[in-house]
C-alpha cells in the first residue's frame, strides 16, 4: 500500500520514497506518493524523480491494485530499480492551481445549491454539472455571491466519519454520479469555514488550499445545457 503523504499536508513538494515495483504499463510503484492519484475529478499530479544513476519526468498519477499508487513517466525510459530510494518533486504550480479550482467548486455548489451530477478540475478552470432544469436568472450575481464567499478567507479543513456515520446521514453527498469511497471504515470529510462560519462541509479526496483566499477571483463561465434536466457550469481562475 502506498501512505498518500497528499493527504496529510498538500503542501508538500519533495519527499523520499522507495520503490515497490513496476505495473505491466511501465507505472513505477512507490511505498510513499506527494503525486496525488487520479480521481473524484482531480487529474494526477506531475513533476520528476531523482535516483541514483537516472532522473525521469512524471506525467501523473494513477491507482494502482492494492491500494497503491504508480507514478507514469512521461517518456519511454529507463525505471528506478525495485528497492532504490528515490527524491520525488512535484510540478507545484499545476498542483496549487488544482488545489485553488478543486476549493472554488466546492464554493460554486454552495451558491447553486442543487444536486451535482458530474465534475472535472483543471490547472485553469474546473466545471460542475447540475441537476438543474432551468438556468440560472442571473449569472453575474452568482459570480459575485461566489467571489465575495472566496474574499471571507475561511478555513478549509477535514474531519474524519465513519462508514455508518456516512450511510446515516447522505445528506452531506453532494455528488449524485459518485458515492465516496467506503469500506476502509472511515470517510474524509472536507470543511470550509468553523462554527457558524461553516458554509460547506462534504466527502472529498482531494486536495485543497488551506483559506479560501488563496483561491483569488475566479470568473464564471459558460452555463451549457448537457441533457433534459442538466446545466454544466464552468468556472476560471482570474490569474
Amino acid at each position: 500500500m502506498t501512505e498518500p503523504l497528499f493527504r496529510t499536508d498538500p503542501y508538500l513538494r519533495e519527499a523520499e520514497a522507495r520503490v515497490l515495483g513496476h505495473t505491466p504499463e511501465g507505472g513505477i510503484l512507490v511505498d510513499r506518493s506527494i503525486f496525488y492519484a487520479t480521481g473524484g475529478g482531480q487529474p494526477g499530479d506531475s513533476g520528476f524523480l531523482d535516483w541514483e544513476g537516472g532522473r525521469i519526468d512524471v506525467a501523473t498519477a494513477v491507482k494502482a491494485d492494492g491500494g497503491r499508487i504508480a507514478l507514469v513517466p512521461a517518456e519511454a525510459g529507463p525505471l528506478p530499480p525495485e528497492g532504490a530510494s528515490l527524491r520525488q518533486s512535484l510540478d507545484w504550480e499545476r498542483r496549487h492551481r488544482h488545489m485553488r479550482v478543486h476549493t472554488a467548486l466546492h464554493l460554486l455548489s454552495v451558491v447553486i445549491p442543487l444536486p451535482v451530477t458530474g465534475g472535472q478540475i483543471g490547472a485553469e478552470r474546473g466545471r460542475l454539472d447540475f441537476d438543474m432544469p432551468e438556468p440560472p436568472a442571473d449569472p453575474a450575481a452568482l459570480e459575485a455571491e461566489l467571489n465575495a464567499l472566496i474574499a471571507r478567507d475561511l478555513a478549509v479543513t477535514e474531519d474524519w466519519i465513519t462508514d455508518e456515520e456516512l450511510l446515516a446521514d447522505p445528506s452531506i453527498v453532494k455528488t449524485m454520479s459518485v458515492m465516496p469511497p467506503t469500506g476502509q471504515g472511515r470517510v474524509r470529510l472536507v470543511r470550509i469555514g468553523q462554527g457558524a462560519e461553516q458554509v460547506d462541509l462534504q466527502p472529498c479526496g482531494g486536495t485543497h488550499v488551506a483559506r479560501t483566499g488563496e483561491i483569488g477571483r475566479v470568473l464564471l463561465g459558460k452555463i451549457e445545457k448537457k441533457g433534459r434536466q442538466n446545466r454544466r457550469v464552468t468556472i476560471a481562475l482570474a490569474d
